[in-house]
């Protein structure tokens, strides 16, 4: 009897082939090497950074398709590391790692900017299976062939470029309001809990805590609707939907 192996999960690399370039920042030696290694086993070109302030260094050296970055850390902490990194436009994915595990702690640590949250102590695996979900869904990710296209009303999403325009007008949009937006146009007319948004985008339960979620869609709301009919709509006391405009 022939026993088949479960297949390794496809390698992740950029659209021209070369390796993605992974930075990873701790203050713990021995944790950046253990992730280093980790990471490395992908595939993947792996920077390590000892502080915030060397995060900073790195970052606009390496140019990292991703960021693996502590929250506490004695110079700047993670969430400072991310402000700034946002100021200058930067929209690199980045994985939040901490000791804190609290609904709140999460929740700050997304809204300031980030894309996932993973809390100490935790397996390798999982930090690995996390960082591969914000790869695919950043812009150096490549949809499977076919009908890349997500069309509602004047609304194009593109899976494969990664471009969204309305009407025409290009429209910017970071690795995680990307992802709600694809999530909300493969729904079109259908309302979506805030429950199943955060299952959906984010990959766990807030315990409850949504307001993430709101402000989320908020920011999406600026960026899409600005100038034009609205789209995306609240349906009170149930989640959000988005259809075309009449």
């Amino acid at each position: 009897m022939t026993i088949s192996q479960p297949s390794a999960p496809p390698r992740l690399t950029r659209a021209d082939g070369s390796p993605l370039r992974i930075l990873v920042v701790d203050d713990e030696a021995s944790l950046t090497d253990l992730l280093s290694m980790a990471l490395r086993y992908e595939g993947w070109d792996v920077r390590s950074a000892n502080g915030g302030q060397d995060a900073l260094t790195k970052a606009r050296e390496f140019h990292p398709d991703a960021m693996v970055l502590d929250v506490m850390m004695p110079d700047l902490d993670g969430l400072q590391v991310l402000s700034r990194l946002r100021q200058n436009n930067d929209d690199t994915p980045v994985l939040f790692l901490t000791a804190k595990d609290s609904v709140e702690d999460r929740v700050t640590g997304l809204t300031a900017g980030g894309d996932d949250y993973v809390t100490k102590p935790f397996s390798l695996e999982e930090v690995v299976a996390r960082l591969r979900g914000l790869i695919r869904r950043s812009q150096i990710s490549v949809s499977e062939a076919g009908d890349s296209r997500i069309v509602v009303g004047d609304l194009v999403l593109d899976e494969e470029s990664y471009e969204v325009t309305r009407a025409g007008r290009s429209i910017e949009l970071t690795a995680t309001e990307f992802e709600l937006l694809r999530f909300l146009m493969r729904n079109p007319r259908r309302v979506l809990s805030k429950a199943q948004i955060l299952d959906r985008v984010w990959s766990y339960d807030f315990g409850g805590k949504s307001s993430v979620v709101e402000i989320y869609i908020s920011y999406l709301r600026k960026k899409i609707d600005v100038g034009e009919q609205p789209m995306i709509h609240t349906v009170r006391g149930v989640g959000y939907v988005i259809k075309p405009t009449a």
